[in-house]
């Protein structure tokens, strides 16, 4: 029976890079394995035809051969020594490079130190304008006494004996070289025989690191603030971790925020909707004169352009958006309200609409009624 073409056999084009055929092998011994087909006399050979052909097309001297003569390369001694495909092949050291990412090959190096996050609490003002602050936070950082080493003063740590500095360990599993990280060393490759008192052999400590954070202006609930190299310290020569502030805002008693807009309400009594005024309101830079026009009626909204919050990400700075309420006078004297009921017995005498917005509202209401009649 002709042999199928090792192309065809892996499922990939005659230009396919390495790293395709690579993936493309790994797939097919992945599935056609037989510690995951056990008596299965199929998946069994198309294993082996699957191994064949990667043998060869992931060898440059091989698969050049291979690609002018075809099978018949063997004859001519062209693709390994034997005089055939299979002939002097390290099967561990395929599997050692297929499967290695799977199983933990590669050494170990030193591990980079943990981000840190800390949540911080601010003021609206210091929100708005930006403050430095200054921050206590828990870390650990490199042991001073050892330098990091985790050794006594003096000593050094030494290689480790299992995996001779790798990091590694090798481990046969059938067809497969697996490698894995080393248990004595714990993939550092180095041991510390006489570990440093004042660490544990640790190489780090705890420490509370005194830090000051610039608040930028504008930020807001939410955002973070990173700061480089100010997490944990590494393993020795190894980079430390980074550091995030997380910004929470608190609510102030007069403001709302709305992104880079403030809001807020302003009560003002029935005269001053009524006849108009000035009054002064509260903006996070003092006060401001605010002008009410006549017959403003409650819940207008009047815009103070600049008085908001800078953007933290460039651009202009919001607008601080006032809402009046018109109050209901209380805790009127008998006079007050005799007063007051004159004041609407002449309002209604006089035959003119002072209240448009009521005489609307009541028009849609009988035509609400009317409607509903027909």
């Amino acid at each position: 029976m002709a042999k199928r073409d090792y192309y065809e056999i892996l499922g990939v084009s005659r230009n396919a890079s390495e790293e395709e055929i690579k993936k493309e092998f790994r797939r097919l011994a992945m599935k056609f394995h037989p510690d995951r087909n056990p008596g299965d006399k199929v998946s069994e050979e198309k294993f082996k035809e699957a191994r064949e052909a990667y043998e060869v097309l992931s060898d440059a001297r091989k698969r050049a051969s291979y690609d002018q003569f075809g099978h018949s390369a063997q004859d001519f001694g062209g693709m390994g020594g034997g005089g055939g495909f299979g002939a002097g092949m390290n099967f561990g050291d395929i599997f050692g490079d297929i499967f290695g990412d799977i199983f933990g090959q590669g050494r170990g190096g030193p591990a980079r130190g943990s981000d840190l996050g800390y949540s911080l609490e601010i003021s609206l003002e210091n929100a708005v304008f930006g403050k430095t602050v200054e921050l206590t936070v828990p870390t650990l950082i490199a042991c001073n006494d050892c330098g990091g080493s985790g050794a006594r003063k003096g000593a050094n740590p030494v290689t480790c004996q299992d995996c001779a500095g790798h990091g590694q360990i090798r481990m046969q599993q059938g067809f497969f070289t697996v490698q894995q990280t080393c248990p004595t060393c714990h993939g550092k490759g180095r041991v510390i025989l006489d570990p440093c008192p004042t660490c544990r052999g640790k190489g780090r400590k705890r420490h509370n690191k005194q830090l000051s954070v610039k608040i930028p202006a504008g930020v807001d609930t939410g955002d973070r603030i990173r700061l480089g190299g100010e997490g944990e310290a590494g393993d020795p020569g190894a980079p430390p971790g980074d550091l995030y502030v997380q910004v929470q805002v608190k609510e102030h008693p007069i403001f709302e925020r709305e992104g880079v807009h403030l809001h807020c309400e302003v009560p003002i009594s029935f005269v001053t909707a009524t006849l108009g005024g000035e009054l002064d309101v509260p903006t996070l830079k003092g006060a401001a004169k605010l002008k009410i026009p006549a017959e403003t009626q409650s819940g207008k909204v009047f815009r103070m352009r600049g008085l908001g919050v800078p953007s933290v990400r460039g651009g202009g700075t919001g607008d601080l958006l006032c809402k009046v309420l018109v109050e209901t006078p209380v805790n009127l004297t008998a006079k007050q309200k005799e007063h007051l009921q004159e004041f609407e017995n002449i309002m209604k005498k006089d035959n003119i609409n002072h209240s448009p917005r009521s005489a609307s509202w009541f028009d849609k209401v009988k035509q609400f009624f009317d409607d509903l009649k027909s």
